[in-house]
């Protein structure tokens, strides 16, 4: 089946679900936070990122490049920069290719109880692609964890539940103003998918971004008692800025 691009592959996470992971980040997001630690992901689309201060100014991109005034994105340039200045996001996988992939680090998952997280971007966004995915990793062994930040319906959750172990689910904010000013939605949709996964019975962690001059303080301590009253565990993911230089190098 068609899947969509993935704009990274992390194997060995430690803070991404249980145990050692091979995190799977698929490209595309329906939400626009002003934070974005992955801003690459957020087109489904393939893009050139240009970091300027890693540029050494050789040349080798221009001398390979045979569509100067209209990029293909066929990242010839990214492949013959020595500096590594330019990056392509978004490559084409098939099944079977991700498979092989999980099927080598089977062993570490194995060992701590680690396994697969599709994440992204926003991996619900693809439910087929997902549920094919993790029915396999299931027929072979292998857990698998989503983070999603649940902003689809429903309908899409019903596609994977019966091969997902464990959900982790982005909660950003309680109040529906403040979710739609830091993140360009509101949240009814998300609250709502979240209360259904548990009545559904599926496993859910709640993580929570905190990020100065949004939602730390009151809001974070409001999601927390949400979290505690529901016997939901959770986890608060500190603020970094590492996703400004790729922000930066992708406009």
């Amino acid at each position: 089946m068609k899947l969509p691009l993935v704009f990274d592959i992390k194997r060995a996470s430690t803070t991404d679900g249980p145990g050692l992971r091979t995190v799977v980040f698929f490209k595309g997001c329906n939400l626009d936070c002003f934070w974005c630690h992955n801003p690459e992901g957020k087109s489904p689309l393939a893009q050139i990122a240009f970091f300027k201060d890693k540029c050494i100014a050789c040349g080798a991109c221009r001398r390979v490049c045979t569509h100067r005034d209209t990029c293909s994105l066929c990242g010839a340039c990214t492949e013959a920069c020595p500096a590594e200045a330019r990056r392509l996001y978004g490559a084409l996988y098939d099944a079977e290719a991700l498979m092989t992939i999980l099927r080598a680090d089977k062993p570490y998952f194995d060992a701590c109880g680690g396994g697969v997280t599709f994440s992204g971007g926003e991996c619900m966004l693809y439910p087929e692609a997902v549920a094919h995915l993790a029915s396999r990793c299931r027929e072979e062994g292998i857990a698998v964890a989503v983070d999603t930040a649940g902003n689809v319906p429903f309908s899409s959750f019903k596609q994977v539940l019966p091969f997902v172990d464990l959900f982790l689910y982005d909660v950003k904010a309680l109040d529906p103003v403040l979710h739609q000013r830091g993140t360009g939605v509101t949240n009814e949709r998300i609250l709502a998918n979240l209360e259904t996964l548990r009545e559904c019975g599926a496993k859910v962690c709640i993580r929570i971004p905190v990020i100065p001059d949004f939602n730390a303080g009151e809001e974070v301590a409001s999601i927390r008692r949400y979290c505690e009253a529901r016997s939901l565990p959770y986890e608060e993911l500190a603020y970094h800025a590492f996703g400004e230089d790729k922000r930066s190098a992708l406009r």
